[in-house]
């Protein structure tokens, strides 16, 4: 039986689609504490030491591989010449620079979907 119909695609959704991956914390404050680090060209080594915190442990809240705790980040600022405050808005206006605006809670989250093709 042959059928001058067209072929409709129906589409099924599958699973919601995967959220945008929110940065951490630990490495928006990391990336600023390197940022200001290299903008004033001192080392790991100097600013760690006149924080008196391990080079590796400053590398690795850099790279944001530990949460560090609020003593250890306002060492580490105030080793770079700034307050815990400048550090946590630094960190802060770059979140809010890479947030998208947030959907209001009653649209329906965005789906992975399949498209099906029906044989005629």
């Amino acid at each position: 039986m042959s059928s001058n119909a067209p072929n409709h695609a129906r589409v099924i959704p599958l699973r919601p689609a995967p959220a945008a991956k929110e940065p951490l914390w630990r490495d928006v404050v990391g990336d600023v504490l390197r940022r200001e680090r290299t903008a004033q060209e001192r080392t790991l080594k100097d600013v760690a030491e006149d924080a008196r915190i391990s080079v590796p442990y400053l590398s690795e809240i850099e790279r944001g591989r530990k949460e560090a705790s609020s003593e250890v980040l306002a060492a580490a600022a105030r080793s770079l010449g700034l307050g815990l405050t400048d550090v946590l808005s630094l960190a802060q206006r770059e979140l809010a620079g890479q947030q998208p605006a947030r959907q209001s809670r009653s649209a329906p989250a965005p789906t992975s979907t399949v498209e099906v093709r029906l044989a005629a």
